[in-house]
């Protein structure tokens, strides 16, 4: 394994979701004419220099201020309006400012789903579309408030990339005002962050801001920001006290507001939501798993037994986990093993009374429960006895730790490293100093040092693969650090918190923390288990973070578990700061990022409390699938808006009560979410087919009560530790299938490009539209009562009317586009293709370019590979590459829901996890590998894992089955299958067609060796295919 590189960065992409949060806001301003120079006599004394003394008295005081909304309060509710509708959100009556400019506007996105990327990008686009540059961030917190800075750090390389500049930030400081000139004469980008106490508290700072300084040209730092009339962005905006803050932000003269957070509590004006249950059903964020602990507390007693889990084996029937007494010559010892039905506790405790009639009767792991002979029930999770809260914190150290091991072991080979992380409420718990000052472990870490080698000695063996190479390379002491502040005497000290608060403002700590972030994911640092303080949480959106656990005295509120969890939400990274999103592992997103939450109290409970946080912090949803629910609703198809008539509502309402897809009080039913999950939904009536995804949108953003059930899982579920290769990969049939396809191909494409460039000019004259940007134009006079104070306030001209204009061309952006570069290297094809396409479009295609370059780049893009992938199938030719596919990708997917497991007897593994869910016999994999089972003429069958693919010049694709026949019982004897759900609804995409067709092209010419692929949606379809070849 590589070690992570020193400059290791985050890589980030453009998300769509983050992209429509991005437009969501600057689409307020369609029809705002571009300005970017704004000017303005700063109230400033300069002395003269060697370094301006060139420079005219108008361009030494001249500031750069963001030029004012044009547009009246009519056309913002229009264009709000317009957004909401896009974003299926309640339409506004009027446009909110609570004093804050034109409007103030609300962005509500879950945490760990990117929400400070998108007010930068927003900060980017609006200075690219309408000029404005000046922009304030306002926080919370310090801890929030370096986060920030750090963010605006680590994009800025990614923002120059997208557009050629970068923006110039600082955290305002009292004592450093020459930064707030450099903001006021720069016409670049400029962000000032800075946190509410700065402004909004008593105390020295608060007051200085608008006090006249001396050592500041007898100004107020408050009336110098002014003067920019700055965009205002809140993060967080509801841990900022409120109406005071409302108040206080008013003396920035913003000339709006943004508002973003994951759980408003003054509303505004809405324009975005992407609450916790989208970024869940979208795979934006972790899965979460909870490991809950109920204390069965029965003092007096001696027996003490914890039932950590059930373990089960393919090959062997359910063992259980439990750790109980062993009374020993010298002493009595807590010890886990791993016992079956019929062993004795009394007899393995070495005669221990308190355990006589403890022997097992049965291992239930559909239950999670050990039964004994003596009637008694432990349940996973439980611990029985005398338990103190040592007892606890130690079971919970301990729970972490396994955890841990048994996600880091699956996810090594992947270069994804694994953290955990403790919160605990005093430093001394976990470190010491001795009289000489140096420091040691105290309880927490000597429990922890004694755990972790238990734990890594179980996983040791006498292999030495790659990973425990890796494991015996780190000494225990080497593996766990703590994060916490320190005193002058630079030992660790419990957090200081603010007022009022249980969280710290201690800046040194959070350095360190945001220091360390990008060394803490390499595997050449031994630290995997970090120990911080919990008034430091704010500090920790590490997004390798897959196990948290809370060592604190009394219970969570719902909303502090629920930013406890929020620490660990983020999506994990490889070791080449890739992130490990839908893009990358496509449906394994959610199995790869899981975060397990060990709680201090039981399963239900913090289920509860957590569902409770997440459900009063969730957009309000509409509850029933009713036809006036749908109608008029806006959705958005290959850029353009498609609103949907009174006969569609009704088309879908009729459709869900047809398929049974709602109850009779119009709630979605089971047999809908089933379906979906098993993507074998019926199809929607015509009127609707060509927006059926958008309309599937709507159906899911309905909630329900159940809405939250998947979202939380058992952390203790019964797991499969292993679904290995069984005797059937070794059948001489299913070598030779395996050799004739595990060789790695590439493919070479010889089209006839003039062919693409016709049809492309065809598509794109036939598909193109891009709006036109709007401005609008207000006349007025000057007023006949001048004076100072009208000038200063922005009343010196009367408006009289005002008139909005189409721009029919735009002249006002400086960004120069290589359009023919741009468009080549997105379709990839050559620059003089790209032109032959462009010139031969019809001029009114073409001049939609100068409406919004962006989105006509993007869009002929889209349009070129769309009539690409129709061309490529017929002309691909695949050649074998050097390499070959290894067994072990049919066991690298580790799959851990049984209730989509089948106990197969001729696949290559023991269990089939098909896609879909097993329960209900519905699923069509699950009935086409049961009838495999069931034929005489089937040898053996694989189900072919995600990691065997086969290159296309759209993708990648991954064919079902493989499936070796009994020689002389079918025509041949090697088949390569795709399931789909019935071959009458096939409606593929372009791209998804086409990579299916390149997969036949492939497998054809193997045909010399006896394999045969096509797509079939059931086992029987696959015989009478067979015999029509």
């Amino acid at each position: 394994m590589n070690n992570m590189k020193s400059e290791m960065k985050f890589k980030f992409t453009i998300q769509p979701y983050q992209t429509e949060a991005v437009e969501s806001v600057t689409n307020v301003f369609a029809g705002q004419p571009f300005n970017d120079r704004f000017t303005y006599r700063r109230d400033a004394h300069i002395e003269r220099d060697i370094t301006n003394w060139e420079l005219t008295d108008e361009e030494l005081y001249m500031g750069f201020a963001n030029a004012r909304v044009e547009l009246d309060f009519g056309q913002l509710l229009d264009n709000i309006n317009r957004i909401q509708a896009r974003n299926n959100i309640k339409h506004s009556n009027t446009v909110v400012s609570y004093g804050l400019g034109v409007c103030s506007l609300d962005v509500e996105m879950e945490t760990g789903t990117g929400k400070t990327y998108v007010y930068i990008k927003t900060m980017f686009e609006l200075n690219k579309q309408y000029g404005w540059s000046k922009f304030i961030v306002v926080v919370p917190s310090i801890a929030i408030r370096e986060g920030v800075y750090k963010s605006f750090e680590t994009m800025q390389e990614h923002f120059m990339e997208h557009y050629g500049k970068k923006a110039r930030f600082f955290v305002y400081d009292s004592k450093n005002l020459s930064q707030i000139d450099n903001f006021s004469q720069s016409a670049d980008i400029n962000v000032m962050i800075i946190n509410i106490q700065a402004f909004n508290a008593r105390g020295k700072d608060a007051r200085r801001i608008r006090t006249e300084l001396d050592d500041f040209g007898s100004r107020k730092p408050i009336d110098v920001i002014k003067a920019n009339r700055p965009i205002v962005i809140l993060d967080e905006p509801q841990k900022m006290g409120g109406t005071a803050t409302q108040e206080s932000l008013k003396e920035f003269n913003p000339l709006f507001c943004l508002n973003y957070s994951a759980t408003h509590k003054q509303h505004h004006t809405l324009v975005y939501v992407l609450d916790a249950l989208d970024a869940y059903n979208k795979r934006l964020v972790k899965k979460i798993k909870v490991k809950g602990f109920d204390i069965k507390n029965l003092r007096g007693t001696d027996r003490y037994l914890f039932l950590e889990g059930i373990v089960i084996s393919p090959k062997k029937p359910p063992m259980a986990r439990i750790e109980f007494e062993i009374g020993y010559n010298k002493s009595i010892n807590r010890e886990t093993r791993v016992v079956g039905v019929d062993d004795d506790l009394f007899a393995l405790s070495k005669n221990m009374e308190q355990y006589r009639g403890f022997r097992i009767n049965e291992i239930d792991p559909i239950r999670g429960s050990v039964s004994f002979t003596n009637g008694e029930v432990i349940h996973a999770g439980e611990v029985v006895g005398d338990v103190s809260e040592a007892d606890l914190r130690r079971v919970q150290i301990r729970e972490t730790i396994r955890s841990h091991f048994e996600k880091e072991k699956e996810l090594f080979s992947k270069g994804i490293k694994v953290l955990s992380l403790f919160f605990i409420d005093e430093v001394a718990k976990y470190r010491k100093y001795d009289e000489d000052g140096n420091e040691m472990n105290s309880e927490y870490g000597e429990i922890f040092e004694q755990e972790y080698m238990d734990i890594l000695n179980e996983h040791l063996t006498l292999f030495n693969t790659p990973y425990e190479q890796y494991l015996r390379d780190i000494e225990v002491h080497q593996t766990h650090t703590g994060y916490f502040s320190i005193d002058k005497k630079g030992h660790k000290v419990d957090s200081a918190t603010k007022r009022n608060s249980d969280e710290s403002d201690d800046i040194s700590a959070y350095d360190l923390i945001l220091k360390d972030k990008e060394k803490l994911l390499s595997f050449g640092n031994p630290v995997r288990f970090i120990f911080s303080h919990s008034a430091l949480r704010e500090g920790w959106d590490n997004p390798n973070v897959f196990q948290i656990c809370t060592l604190k005295h009394g219970g969570s509120s719902p909303t502090q578990k629920r930013q406890e969890v929020g620490r660990g939400l983020r999506l994990c990274v490889n070791q080449d700061g890739d992130r490990m999103d839908a893009d990358t592992l496509g449906s394994q997103v959610q199995q790869i990022n899981q975060l397990t939450v060990i709680a201090s109290d039981g399963y239900k409970d913090f289920v509860s409390d957590l569902q409770q946080g997440i459900r009063d912090d969730l957009y309000e949803r509409p509850t029933k699938a009713t036809a006036d629910y749908f109608i008029g609703k806006t959705l958005v198809i290959s850029g353009n808006d498609i609103t949907i008539s009174d006969k569609q509502g009704r088309d879908i309402y009729r459709y869900l009560v047809k398929n049974d897809y709602i109850d009779d009080d119009d709630h979605v039913t089971d047999r809908y979410r089933t379906e979906l999950a098993e993507s074998r939904l019926a199809v929607l009536p015509e009127s609707c087919n060509d927006f059926s995804e958008g309309v599937h949108a709507l159906i899911q953003s309905i909630f329900d009560e159940h809405a939250l059930d998947n979202m939380i899982g058992n952390g203790r579920e019964a797991k499969v530790q292993e679904n290995a290769l069984n005797d059937n990969f070794y059948k001489k049939e299913f070598q030779t299938l395996w050799n004739h396809i595990n060789h790695k191909y590439a493919y070479t494409v010889e089209f006839d490009s003039e062919e693409l460039v016709r049809k492309a000019i065809a598509h794109i004259d036939d598909k193109m539209f891009v709006a036109k940007l709007q401005y609008t134009v207000t006349a007025g006079e000057q007023g006949s009562d001048w004076n100072a104070d009208k000038l200063k306030n922005g009343t010196g001209f009367l408006a009289e009317k005002s008139h909005t204009f189409t721009l029919e061309r735009s002249e006002g952006s400086l960004v120069k586009y290589d359009l023919v570069g741009k468009i080549a290297e997105g379709a990839k094809m050559t620059r003089k293709s790209a032109a032959k396409i462009l010139s031969g479009i019809k001029p009114y295609t073409f001049a939609m370019f100068k409406n919004n370059p962006e989105e006509f780049i993007a869009k002929a893009i889209r349009l070129i590979n769309e009539q690409k992938a129709t061309l490529i199938v017929e002309q691909i030719t695949y050649n074998k590459a050097e390499g070959s596919y290894d067994a072990t990708i049919f066991t690298a997917e580790k799959n851990t829901d049984f209730s989509r497991a089948y106990r197969a007897k001729k696949n290559v593994q023991d269990y089939v996890f098909v896609d879909g869910y097993a329960r209900d016999g519905k699923s069509i994999e699950r009935k086409f590998a049961e009838d495999m089972d069931l034929a005489d003429e089937v040898c053996v069958y694989a189900k072919l894992p995600k990691g065997f693919s086969i290159p296309t010049p759209v993708g990648n694709y991954s064919p079902d089955w493989a499936i070796a026949f009994h020689k002389g019982t079918v025509k041949h004897i090697f088949f390569i299958a795709e399931t789909k759900g019935t071959m009458e609804t096939l409606n593929l995409k372009p791209i998804e067609k086409a990579k299916i067709d390149c997969a036949r092209k492939l497998f054809k010419e193997l045909s010399g060796e006896d394999v045969v692929y096509d797509s079939v949606d059931s086992y029987q379809h696959l015989l009478d295919i067979m015999e029509s070849l």
